[in-house]
């Protein structure tokens, strides 16, 4: 595993990703190496996918910060800027997606242009399985999203949410 994540890191660092000391690369799917950060002594399980939903352009897109943990199958879908902050967990299948389709009943659905907000996940934050994070949402720091929410607007540090749409249930004491 060690010389495939040892390959890996090079051919990704040659497309401009950017990978940090102590992280192991495993296989993962992504449209354009260069607009992912991934920090040092990161986790990351197999097929995770960054996917960066736009043209060429310089700079990071979407930023993982050191030491998180991020589990399989899980989907960043970023047009603007997906952010995680160190010491996060982010559990399998979990999916962060920053932008939408317009609902306007002049155009086709496929034909609308998309609305895109950043989202920010700071440091010390707990993602439980298959939680889906959309657009303009920031969870606080130390904070707890539960197993299966949708987070569909932001959440402030410490407290826990749930549900669909997520909501607070509690705080961490």
């Amino acid at each position: 595993m060690k010389v495939n994540s040892f390959f890996r890191k090079g051919y990704y660092r040659l497309q401009g990703m950017k990978i940090g000391k102590g992280t192991v690369i495993p296989k993962l799917y992504t449209t354009w190496p260069h607009q992912v950060a991934i920090g040092n002594n990161c986790i990351l399980e197999q097929n995770i996918y960054f996917k960066y939903d736009g043209i060429w352009k310089e700079g990071f897109s979407i930023e993982i910060a050191d030491d998180v943990f991020i589990g399989s199958g899980c989907e960043f879908n970023c047009s603007g800027k997906i952010v995680i902050g160190k010491d996060t967990l982010i559990a399998s299948g979990s999916r962060f997606i920053d932008h939408n389709h317009g609902t306007s009943v002049e155009n086709l659905m496929r034909n609308q242009p998309s609305a895109s907000g950043e989202i920010k996940i700071e440091e010390d934050v707990w993602i439980g399985c298959n939680v889906v994070v959309l657009k303009g949402v920031l969870v606080g720091k130390g904070a707890v999203v539960a197993a299966g929410s949708v987070v569909t607007k932001s959440v402030p540090s410490y407290e826990i949410w749930a549900g669909v749409p997520a909501k607070k249930i509690g705080d961490r004491k």
